[in-house]
């Protein structure tokens, strides 16, 4: 089991799916997963039952599931936790993608998604990308076994990803 985590715009759902495909593996993404089960979206759960309730669902999904061969794309968050890193840490192998805050944003900003993620700080794009790094990238380097460099061609990271496993 590869838990892939990091921030939003980091790649966590295309390499995730690109990873698996390599090995063979199933694909899991646990926002996916939070959307199907909740019925609605990150920014509508936010929205209705606040931030707390939310991470409680992101670890439900991350605890249920229980497979071996599967690549697991977390959500940019699932950090904050201490019983969620100890989940990965103990169930799998833990990858980092990791990237400079000024290219998430560009990644973001040339992606828009409507069903994005409320902000977390109301600030803009870069700000609030540097302000959630500065807190959240100490506890990335922590949880994972193994950082790769997001900005490398996707076939590098793979061809590297293949290389740990």
């Amino acid at each position: 089991m590869f838990y892939i985590i990091g921030p939003r715009g980091s790649g966590k759902t295309t390499i995730g799916k690109l990873f698996a495909e390599s090995k063979g593996y199933q694909f899991v993404d646990t926002d996916k997963l939070i959307l199907e089960k909740a019925g609605k979206s990150i920014a509508e759960i936010v929205e209705q039952h606040g931030w707390d309730y939310f991470r409680q669902l992101e670890s439900e999904i991350l605890k249920s599931i229980a497979q071996d061969d599967v690549i697991i794309s977390t959500g940019g968050g699932i950090i904050l936790a201490d019983e969620n890193q100890k989940v990965m840490r103990d169930n799998g192998t833990v990858i980092y993608l990791n990237a400079k805050p000024e290219i998430l944003a560009k990644r973001l900003a040339a992606e828009p998604q409507a069903d994005q993620r409320p902000s977390l700080t109301g600030k803009s794009l870069v700000e609030e990308i540097a302000e959630v790094m500065q807190q959240r990238e100490p506890i990335y380097r922590a949880t994972a076994h193994y950082i790769i460099d997001a900005t490398q061609p996707i076939d590098e990271i793979i061809a590297q990803l293949n290389d740990l496993s």
